[in-house]
């Protein structure tokens, strides 16, 4: 019998409905250069330009919005490097929630202060010494508060699936689709999404080099744990896969890529010179891989998640100059 997997695309629709009017359609961008660099046509999904600067307003926002009174009236608890937890203050502002954010002290300076401006609170603590998921736990049972995972929570997940459902919609279904890896919550979401509405697309995730957790697990068939990973992809420094996402990953996706912190800079080089844009380093992940030829793109249509933008300024000027 086939596994039940802890998502459906139905799960997927109905986050659809929820974070209609909260969330942007984001645009699918396009380059001429790009396609010559890859040789085949690139569909660059633009989250750097998602409310709160990336993907992760779709998962937060879809399981918010999913709170009865009584979690509303006592609140909602994360840990998140950066982008999750920019994701909770605001769909907690937005919802009237209190957010408590539990984040690491070396989180990117933009995006505590971002955090902060929509009004969450944030308790630091030390990512290489202390367990962030026990931390939210404590702080959960102490005060009455509502857990929401930054990847592990299945309407998080269905949330982030709506990615790669606007993307189908707007620029028609690739014939491969690839999408940054940490956790797991885009890749399993959008891997639902895109094998209900393209079983045929061939789906990647792409993770730091320094940290393949997911790439050993996709290939072991069970869930790895590595130290923290030393990488620019602060948002990927993620060091095992959860119990919900793993299964669809490993149900659903062709196979797991990795580049190093090296090809990220230059992805984000490119963005910045040809296309105008920002994109963090975890935002490159899916494009590092194209740029670096670890896929066969001739005459092939690929999809490319941009998961964020969200970076400090004086980080990003030293990485692409």
């Amino acid at each position: 019998m086939d596994e039940i997997l802890a998502v459906a695309y139905d799960d997927v629709v109905a986050a659809r409905g929820r974070i209609s009017g909260a969330a942007r359609r984001t645009p699918v961008l396009t380059s001429a250069t790009a396609d010559a660099l890859a040789g085949g046509t690139l569909l660059f999904k633009g989250e750097n330009f998602q409310r709160a600067g990336a993907f992760k307003f779709r998962g937060a926002f879809n399981a918010l919005s999913r709170f009865t009174g009584e979690q509303k009236a006592a609140g909602v608890v994360t840990f998140s490097s950066g982008n999750h937890a920019q994701a909770v203050a605001l769909s907690a502002k937005l919802l009237g929630i209190r957010a408590v954010i539990v984040m690491p002290g070396d989180a990117p300076a933009a995006k505590v202060a971002a955090t902060r401006g929509y009004g969450a609170e944030i308790q630091f603590y030390d990512r290489y010494t202390e367990v962030r998921e026990e931390l939210g736990a404590k702080l959960a049972a102490e005060q009455g508060l509502t857990l929401v995972p930054p990847y592990d929570h299945p309407d998080v997940m269905a949330g982030q699936g709506t990615c790669a459902a606007e993307l189908f919609e707007d620029a028609g279904p690739p014939d491969l689709l690839l999408i940054p890896l940490g956790g797991g919550g885009l890749l399993s979401g959008c891997a639902v999404a895109a094998h209900a509405l393209c079983p045929d697309c061939e789906i990647y995730g792409v993770e730091p080099e320094a940290g393949d957790d997911g790439r050993q697990s996709f290939r072991s068939g069970r869930i790895v744990t590595v130290k923290t990973p030393q990488t620019i992809a602060d948002g990927a420094q993620t060091t095992h896969l959860g119990r919900f996402t793993f299964p669809v990953i490993r149900a659903l996706v062709k196979d797991i890529l990795t580049v190093t912190d090296a090809e990220l800079a230059q992805a984000m080089r490119f963005f910045a010179e040809r296309m105008k844009i920002v994109v963090e380093p975890t935002g490159c992940l899916a494009a590092a891989a194209v740029f670096a030829g670890r896929l066969d793109l001739a005459g092939r249509r690929a999809g490319i998640i941009l998961s964020g933008g969200n970076v400090d300024l004086e980080k990003y000027a030293g990485l692409i100059c």
